[in-house]
């Protein structure tokens, strides 16, 4: 199977498996609970064929092989008993947040099988992720993987504290003081102050240095904190947006096809790094193998997670803001009023939707993955 074909069946296989672990929590959940469940559907409509029934719930397959899809009996009709809409405002505000829960629990999953591989991050060291070429930091002899021990003298452990050094000595040298492996390398770079800002002024990605095997309980405690930061920075980027901190470029929305390509990305980078040279040199490459594919896939499901909590209406978090209402003042909105504004909430987002998948092939987002 070459790579274009493996990214396709990747990127189905993903894409479908954190929307329809996000509709199982909402399944689970519901029954869990005695909220009566109509119909758990495989792929979204129009259906293919019912499968089976169990316990009230028709389980059917459904032509488009996207995720699936969960309809609780009387999700909008709070005269039917035993429906969603009918159960108490806590049961609905449990079931409404069990599928993104359920997004963040796999993304805990995924981070923490990434940290056993690779190792759990040392947030007290920085080290370089990749340099650009061309870049002064590639002109200096910076290398991807160094670790940043100090600079101008003034020891590095965090990777702002070595952003704000950068931009305070723009086109005046800086002396490094790295480690490599077993080295420790001293070098001279000039911070460019006419870069493009997309490049930075050394040309380089740094992050948290990954220098500590994970054993299975560190590494999950670190897909936990993975998980919390990644949300955390989803939760903030409107903020950024307005306040200017983020250019639109950097924050845009990509669809379908923009997450394909990124996967398309991943796949080959990560078949290129485990391929190792003729057996007529002796040698496998020295490239570190890398896990751009399995880092993809916890960010697209912590997104999917966090972006359904957004309070827009459709959403699981518009619908959340309809109950809380009724928690906090005894008084629920008439259901009518929440069904006529989900509804308007739903057409927006088809919408959006539609024109964030045709930007992907008007005008594609370039997105590189670190080298």
């Amino acid at each position: 199977m070459n790579a274009s074909t493996l990214s396709l069946v990747i990127f189905v296989a993903v894409f479908t498996g954190v929307v329809f672990i996000h509709e199982f929590g909402h399944f689970v959940v519901a029954r869990l609970l005695k909220v009566e469940v109509e119909e758990f559907g495989f792929g979204l409509p129009p259906r293919l064929a019912k499968l089976f029934r169990w316990k009230g719930t028709d389980f059917t397959l459904n032509w488009l092989p996207i995720g699936g899809f969960v309809r609780p009996k009387g999700e909008n009709d709070p005269s039917i008993a035993g429906g969603l809409a009918a159960a108490s405002p806590w049961i609905r505000l449990t079931v409404l947040c069990a599928g993104p829960a359920m997004n963040l629990l796999l993304g805990v999953v995924v981070f923490s099988l990434l940290f056993f591989n690779i190792g759990v991050p040392d947030y007290h060291q920085v080290q370089i992720g990749a340099v650009l070429s061309s870049s002064p930091a590639a002109q200096a002899g910076i290398q991807a993987n160094d670790i940043v021990a100090s600079v101008n003298g003034l020891a590095v452990t965090d990777p702002g504290q070595l952003h704000d050094i950068i931009y305070a000595n723009l086109d005046t040298p800086i002396e490094m003081t790295l480690r490599r492996g077993a080295e420790t390398v001293t070098v001279t770079a000039v911070p460019s102050g006419s870069r493009p800002v997309d490049q930075g002024a050394l040309g380089i990605s740094m992050g948290p240095a990954l220098v500590r095997p994970g054993s299975v309980i560190t590494s999950v405690q670190y897909g936990a904190i993975a998980v919390s930061t990644q949300t955390r920075m989803l939760v903030l980027l409107p903020a950024q947006l307005v306040r200017g901190q983020l250019s639109p470029e950097e924050s845009r929305l990509v669809g379908l096809k923009g997450i394909y390509d990124l996967f398309g990305q991943a796949v080959s980078r990560d078949i290129q790094s485990r391929e190792t040279q003729p057996a007529s040199s002796g040698a496998a490459s020295a490239e570190t193998p890398t896990y751009f594919t399995l880092q993809l896939i916890g960010i697209l499901t912590i997104s999917l997670g966090v972006l359904n909590l957004f309070p827009f209406p459709a959403l699981d978090g518009g619908r959340i803001l309809f109950v809380l209402p009724q928690l906090i003042l005894r008084r629920r909105i008439p259901p009518e009023w929440e069904n006529r504004i989900n509804a308007a909430g739903m057409i927006v987002l088809l919408g959006l939707m539609l024109y964030v998948n045709v930007m992907d092939f008007v005008n594609p987002a370039v997105v590189d993955l670190p080298r």
